[in-house]
């Protein structure tokens, strides 16, 4: 049985237990499981309470596991996938996963990793967020296997508490020099113009309730979360403990940022959503196809089921040639799979090439819409009877004048739809005739130099 955190020594300014194994190479000498010493390989192990009794525990197995979301919008983003697809490797390993939906921890907030207090959000908002995210949680956990995935929300325990029941029932385990001994709050009542309510200095004992209902009623064995929950780990594993339910064992995935010290999943248009409605499948397969070179490996490891022979091998080819982009055409397939099926993959490469010549064949209006976003965009006047192309090139801002443009069409420089323009053509009219979808006209001047004309009105 794992010992109590509290027989570790006190914790560090943290919270955390002094004596726990910490990183990837220090788990990875410390067990043998396999399903750990892959996500040790992969870079998946940040922090672990008891990587020795956690791995023996998986051993005697299957055990029970849950990672908890606060939904705060209608959809996940990239940035949740790291816990989320290691439930799911878990899953696969013939563990059973819950992914806690926080209906209730949702109206407080937790303030790890926060700056500032975030929005309260009313219970209509939760069930409709909670709602949205469950069809993307089905792309990612079975919940029809022998040992299926478990989407619970904390709104059905911890509602019926009242105040003075749960000030009592679970108020009276902490102690406020634990808490404010916690990374989280610390942090907050550091900064005096900010500070932390008392709602969000509450949000510890809820996380740390939830773990200890779920140990209770569904024999969950383990919690994990970004390193930013560690505190809010560790005060359910104290919780479970002081009220005999049993062990209970806490992981920490890394929370990433780009190699370029950006953060992961935002892009200069906002976050990568996972909602095909709020972030497109082309656009999704772009953020991970554009990836940094110095990242791509890393992503490999920690987000895709390729094997550590595959992703090994992707790193030869990418250390040789990476101008072929091998490693960032997996991980792009694999996630996009991964996430909104192959035939929206296929589409989504189809739009991607089409910026590199290809043709416009079998592309749909939703994907050509989306390349609108990627290239410079004009207005196409009437097209009745005709728009010279020369004007066009000059409106498009593809040509400085109707004399240059003359030259690019002469030099055959100079593509309709991606169909090139024959060098005796300079005069040639665009048509109505030339419309795709009925409105929008592409045109590129040498390989790379695009712009996408569109009607105001059809």
């Amino acid at each position: 049985m794992c010992q109590p955190p509290e027989s570790l020594g006190p914790p560090d300014k943290s919270g955390a237990p002094k004596q726990h194994l910490k990183g990837m190479d220090t788990v990875a000498e410390a067990i043998a499981n396999g399903l750990l010493s892959d996500l040790a390989w992969r870079g998946l192990i940040a922090d672990s309470t008891h990587p020795v009794e956690l791995a023996q525990a998986l051993d005697n197995g299957p055990i029970t596991l849950y990672c908890g979301f606060d939904p705060t919008a209608d959809s996940l983003h990239v940035g949740s996938l790291i816990p989320l697809i290691t439930l799911r490797r878990f899953q696969l390993a013939g563990h059973q996963p819950i992914a806690l939906a926080g209906g209730a921890t949702g109206m407080i907030g937790d303030p790890s990793g926060k700056s500032t207090e975030r929005s309260l959000l009313d219970s209509d908002s939760l069930a409709k967020n909670v709602a949205g995210v469950r069809a993307q949680l089905a792309k990612l956990l079975d919940f029809s296997a022998k040992k299926p995935a478990l989407l619970l929300d904390n709104h059905a325990w911890i509602s019926p508490f009242s105040f003075l029941n749960f000030l009592r029932d679970v108020g009276k385990l902490f102690s406020v020099n634990q808490m404010l001994a916690k990374e989280s709050v610390r942090a907050r009542l550091e900064d005096r113009e900010t500070g932390i309510s008392y709602t969000e200095f509450s949000y510890m004992l809820l996380q740390a309730y939830d773990f200890y209902h779920l140990r209770a009623n569904h024999q969950c064995l383990l919690q994990i979360g970004g390193t930013d929950q560690w505190g809010n780990i560790t005060a359910g594993i104290d919780l479970v403990r002081k009220k005999n339910a049993g062990e209970a064992y806490g992981l920490t995935l890394p929370l990433l940022t780009n190699a370029d010290g950006t953060k992961f999943g935002k892009t200069v248009a906002g976050a990568i959503w996972l909602d095909p409605k709020r972030t497109s499948v082309y656009r999704f397969y772009q953020f991970w196809i554009r990836v940094d070179d110095r990242d791509v490996i890393k992503f490999l490891k920690l987000f895709t089921f390729l094997n550590q022979s595959e992703i090994e091998a992707l790193e030869v080819a990418h250390s040789t040639r990476p101008e072929a982009r091998e490693a960032h055409t997996a991980l792009a397939r694999s996630m996009t799979d991964l996430l909104h099926g192959e035939t929206a993959r296929l589409e989504a490469e189809k739009a991607t090439k089409v910026l590199f010549g290809g043709g416009l064949e079998g592309l749909s209006e939703a994907i050509f819409a989306d390349l609108a976003g990627e290239i410079p965009a004009f207005t196409l006047p009437a097209l009745d009877p005709g728009l010279p192309l020369v004007e066009a090139l000059v409106i498009a801002g593809l040509a400085t004048s109707k004399g240059q443009a003359r030259k690019d069409i002469e030099g055959g420089g100079v593509a309709i739809n991606n169909q090139p323009v024959p060098r005796d053509q300079a005069q040639r009219p665009l048509t109505q005739a030339d419309l795709l979808f009925g409105r929008h006209i592409l045109l590129r001047k040498g390989k790379r130099n695009y712009a996408l004309g569109t009607l105001t009105t059809v």
